[in-house]
């Protein structure tokens, strides 16, 4: 079982990125997707989730500007962020979690490695 993220980096604030996750060895096809971070100093947090079926949770920090979505085909999940903001600065997890629910995404069967992302002001 694999999750890679990629897509990390340094983006000045206000701008945008584009989180990968591709997954391999479990059928990816029949779990939820969920995105998670940790800033230096801070506790890790939802940042996004999407159940099988399309419902998905953002935090109230990232409403508006982030976008969860996944490709079956590939066996890749992403996270496009706009409007990046310093506070959005952390490592960025993707993850499977088994609930998806109106305060947030728990029960991880699956972690990736994370991807940096620093916005600088």
């Amino acid at each position: 079982v694999q999750l890679q993220a990629s897509g990390g980096g340094l983006v000045e604030s206000g701008g945008s990125l584009r989180l990968s996750c591709a997954a391999s060895g479990f059928s990816f096809n029949d779990h939820a997707i969920g995105w998670f971070r940790q800033a230096p100093g801070k506790e890790r947090e939802t940042v996004s989730c999407r159940t099988r079926g399309g419902t998905t949770y953002h935090a109230d920090s990232v409403k508006g500007r982030f976008t969860i979505s996944k490709d079956n085909a590939k066996n890749t999940m992403y996270l496009q962020m706009n409007s990046l903001k310093p506070g959005d600065t952390a490592v960025y997890y993707c993850a499977t979690p088994n609930v998806v629910a109106v305060t947030g995404c728990y029960g991880i069967d699956y972690w990736g490695k994370g991807t940096l992302v620093t916005v600088s002001s």
